[in-house]
């Protein structure tokens, strides 16, 4: 079978800058932008050219190792101050996503150890690029496994309901939610995929119709307001999500409508999957209480490529994420197995294997 994932390229380190494939063109032009600052990589996780939750956070350690190999600084104490200086403006683009503190922490490590050590400038510059790249390869590793473990849950026959992407484009490759329907369909089971919108972005619509179209996968895209509808038809064998930041007790930050998407497959007795990445687990947060909630753009509510669609002053909010409290969530699907109730013992225990 050839997948997106073996084709599609969301991010590469190359010896100019950091490519990135601009996710704001697609479906229309698969385009890819060369970063050659850091700068320019908290400038296009900011404004979504790279976007998905693994993603963002090997981009930003990319960005990481970008900035520190551009220093010319022989220093180590300016050094130091540069470096903050990097993680903080990469840690300022999106508040939610919990892989971007992930990866910027992990590369902290890295460096303060090397620091410790006395290393030249040189060793550090080279071991943060090393550090960057095992990040990338170790998510594509997970997203596999994830696909593995979670493809047993797929009912063959039956259609499998997703929101937002959560493929290939929102990872470092091969996807989460996308990630377990690719592993489903590579087993023999016979399944479909409907796929939501997702206003008012549109990752679904223009994203994930787009990487299972590639792939071959039957896919039939719904306004996000149609959910309901077809979770109520009997034909939903189950619905498959990512998390940009799981609590825990189990309670998921995903993409805005998922949490309505989870309580109307709750009243239809669909089960309601999340796959996300061992990193995507924040242990430190008690519930979905705690996590940020970031507000884009107006003109994103407002406006569809460009195009306005609602009356000028019109009031508008715009928050890109709300909470599914871990009720809802039938399981959770990770590198390292499936996590079921009750979700603090047992998130716990895989992050500790």
């Amino acid at each position: 079978m050839n997948l997106a994932a073996d084709t599609v390229k969301t991010l590469e380190w190359t010896p100019e800058g950091i490519v990135l494939i601009d996710q704001r063109l697609l479906p229309h032009r698969e385009e890819y932008r060369l970063c050659r600052t850091y700068l320019e990589v908290a400038e296009a996780i900011q404004t979504m050219v790279v976007r998905g939750a693994p993603a963002i956070g090997v981009a930003a350690a990319m960005g990481v190792a970008l900035g520190i190999q551009a220093s010319k600084t022989r220093d180590l104490n300016t050094l130091q101050t540069e470096f903050d200086q990097i993680c903080n403006t990469l840690a300022a683009t999106r508040p939610t996503a919990v892989n971007l503190f992930w990866a910027i922490r992990r590369m902290k490590k890295v460096f303060d150890d090397l620091l410790a050590q006395g290393a030249e400038i040189h060793d550090i510059q080279q071991r943060l690029q090393e550090e960057a790249l095992a990040i990338q390869r170790e998510d594509i590793e997970a997203n596999k496994a994830m696909g593995q473990h979670g493809a047993s849950l797929v009912p063959g026959g039956k259609t499998v309901m997703t929101v937002c992407n959560a493929g290939t484009l929102a990872t470092a490759g091969y996807g989460t939610a996308l990630g377990v329907i690719r592993s489903a369909v590579c087993l023999g089971k016979n399944i479909d995929v409907i796929a939501l919108e997702t206003r008012p972005f549109l990752q679904g619509a223009r994203l994930t119709a787009w990487e299972l179209q590639k792939d071959s996968i039957p896919t039939t895209l719904i306004t996000d307001n149609m959910a309901g509808y077809f979770l109520h038809s009997g034909r939903i064998g189950c619905v498959v999500v990512g998390a940009d930041r799981i609590a825990a007790n189990g309670d998921v930050a995903n993409k805005i409508g998922t949490y309505t998407v989870a309580v109307l497959a709750k009243e239809n007795g669909v089960p309601f999957y999340v796959a996300a990445p061992l990193s995507t687990i924040d242990l430190s947060i008690p519930s979905g209480e705690a996590i940020p909630i970031e507000q884009r753009p107006e003109t994103e509510v407002t406006e569809i490529q460009g195009v306005r669609i609602a009356p000028a002053g019109v009031a508008v909010h715009n928050p890109a994420f709300d909470v599914t409290p871990h009720v809802y969530v039938s399981a959770i699907i990770t590198e390292r197995g499936i996590a079921t109730a009750p979700y603090e013992e047992c998130l716990r225990r895989l992050k500790e294997k």
